[in-house]
């Protein structure tokens, strides 16, 4: 039966609109301001809910006690609860590991969802975030499996086998050659944890690279005469950024500039969120080493940040309250940019016919009231019934 939302406020690409929209299915066959309403389909009144497209995260190392590097089989019971911050696609990230680590990912995700499994996020594939990372800038990465590019190691890398996003320093040996060859596979290649230089970063562009990783973090600070991976990132309009806005990673201040200069078609927030996300204050694991969640914040025992426990939802709230921008540009920074980015556009982050129909309703404050995942109700907030009436 066909499914048609009326009185919704839809968050579209060019601003608000009051509308709705109509689901054959698990996609969006029509929106706009007034629909004809056909007595057969059911129909919601969204009471004037922002409805947005669903949100995508591309660096997530686990959430609610789960840890994909150590247990990568884990990514199906995040999935299941991930529709609770308006997420309904993600990328799985594996941080540096031993040789094993990886290969286990892949397998995991080729495996599918268990059979037992209620509707929930999807997976988009993997984010590799290492091995290939500079030792100066590792942060919480251990030392002892980092190691230079390497075509054997990435032989089995591609979109194919569920390798979608590898983050690598541009200025390591072979690094530039091994781009190339990733992106030749369908692999989006990203810059981090790396101290490359302005020029370095510039030439990881020209092989391929258009994403960075966590920008301000774990790479060389911008300086007035050599402005490194950051000040590439903030001026070149061939990469998208991605920012962990928390408050704590990037100071506010920082992250009105990178507003400014990148806007809302090239910023893409990210929580980089591990196994503390949902749950309260404790250790955790991220990867082989233990990790402490206290005031909002984790870091390694020696004081390094090691992630963070920010949910998509609030990195969006977060960003409006920091910069001033509007409601469709925040979204858009976790929906069409992540999407494009992807290569996805058309199949993700818009409202729009033939799109799945993946919708966040957010209230006013932009709290979560419900997500939707392919035309299936997967979260719905206490309080928040979405039944519909004939």
């Amino acid at each position: 039966m066909a499914l048609i939302i009326r009185n919704a406020l839809l968050v579209l690409a060019d601003g608000l609109l009051s509308g709705g929209l109509r689901i054959d299915g698990a996609a969006i066959t029509d929106v706009g301001p007034a629909l004809v309403e056909d007595q057969a389909a059911h129909i919601i009144d969204a009471g004037g809910l922002l409805l947005a497209p669903g949100f995508v995260d591309l660096q997530l190392n686990g959430a609610f006690g789960y840890d994909f590097t150590a247990d990568p089989d884990t990514m199906w019971a995040v999935a299941e609860r991930l529709p609770r911050y308006g997420v309904t696609d993600f990328l799985p990230t594996i941080i540096t590991a031993p040789p094993g680590a990886i290969p286990a990912a892949q397998a995991a995700l080729a495996r599918g969802a268990p059979s037992s499994l209620g509707p929930h996020a999807r997976p988009l594939g993997l984010h590799l975030e290492g091995p290939f990372l500079n030792p100066a800038k590792r942060g919480a990465h251990p030392a002892e499996h980092l190691r230079l590019p390497a075509a054997e190691v990435a032989a089995d890398w591609s979109r194919d086998s569920g390798v979608r996003l590898v983050t690598l320093a541009p200025e390591l040996p072979g690094a530039l050659d091994l781009t190339r060859q990733l992106v030749q596979r369908g692999v989006v290649v990203s810059m981090g944890h790396s101290a490359a230089t302005y020029a370095e970063a510039e030439a990881g562009l020209d092989a391929g690279i258009t994403y960075g990783t966590h920008l301000f973090n774990a790479m060389a600070p911008f300086q007035h005469r050599e402005p490194g991976i950051a000040g590439t990132l903030l001026s070149d309009e061939r990469a998208v950024a991605g920012l962990i806005v928390d408050g704590v990673h990037v100071h506010p201040g920082a992250i009105g500039v990178a507003w400014r200069a990148k806007g809302p078609g090239g910023l893409n927030l990210v929580t980089d969120a591990m196994a503390g996300l949902g749950l309260s204050e404790g250790t955790f694991r991220l990867g082989e080493r233990d990790v402490t969640v206290q005031d909002g914040t984790v870091r390694l025992l020696d004081g390094t940040l090691a992630g963070s426990v920010l949910s998509l939802d609030h990195a969006v709230r977060n960003l409006i309250a920091m910069t001033g921008c509007g409601v469709p540009e925040a979204i858009q920074t976790v929906t069409e940019v992540p999407a494009r980015l992807l290569g996805m556009t058309g199949r993700l982050g818009r409202l729009e016919p033939g799109a799945p129909a993946d919708l966040v309703w957010l209230t006013p404050e932009l709290n979560v009231a419900a997500t939707w995942v392919g035309g299936c109700l997967t979260y719905q907030a206490e309080g928040m019934v979405f039944d519909g009436s004939a």
